[in-house]
């Protein structure tokens, strides 16, 4: 790649030229490269605009019945993760204030789909956990979703299965990471 490169940068029709760069290697696309991947990029984005708003749509046809809204089934699918969150955890978690993520557990405690208890340790502290009913739909939700995924699946070879999942699973960690 790098000798095709210092072949084009040699050529009379390239705007660079080594010399200008002041050095041997060239570590920048050729422009039919950076094209190319402009395009995978924007085709990728509509895809995956695309496929969040089917899972969001069907989502929000499951949640509706509860009338659970996004952020608060994101906050159930948190707490059912974890045993016990403080309302800090929940406000950072969800990237609310402290004031906002209150209202976010009042909601859903009005539902009995989580409780709120104060710390032993300190009654200023305010914990809130998932109840059976909060975990059950959690569990259901999430069932759906495992379903769906399934249904997609179907669609790949075994080797498009594991090759999605390692792709998933780098961009996850990715974005995990920031």
């Amino acid at each position: 790649m790098r000798a095709e490169l210092r072949l084009w940068f040699d050529t009379p029709t390239c705007p660079f030229s080594f010399a200008a760069l002041k050095t041997a290697e060239v570590s920048a696309r050729a422009p039919q490269e950076k094209d190319d991947c402009r395009a995978d990029a924007e085709r990728l984005s509509h895809i995956i605009m695309e496929m969040q708003r089917c899972f969001v749509l069907r989502l929000c046809k499951e949640l509706a019945p509860g009338n659970v809204s996004f952020p608060q089934f994101f906050l159930l699918a948190a707490l059912d993760h974890n045993e016990v969150l403080t309302m800090s955890a929940i406000a950072q978690k969800m990237g609310h204030t402290t004031a906002a993520a209150s209202g976010l557990v009042a909601r859903l405690e009005n539902l009995a789909l989580v409780m709120r208890a104060s710390a032993r340790e300190d009654r200023r502290k305010v914990m809130v956990c998932i109840t059976p009913k909060g975990s059950a739909l959690v569990q259901r939700i999430r069932e759906e979703m495992v379903g769906n995924v399934m249904k997609l699946m179907s669609h790949l070879t075994p080797a498009e299965q594991k090759a999605w999942l390692q792709i998933y699973t780098k961009i996850y960690s990715f974005c995990q990471s920031k």
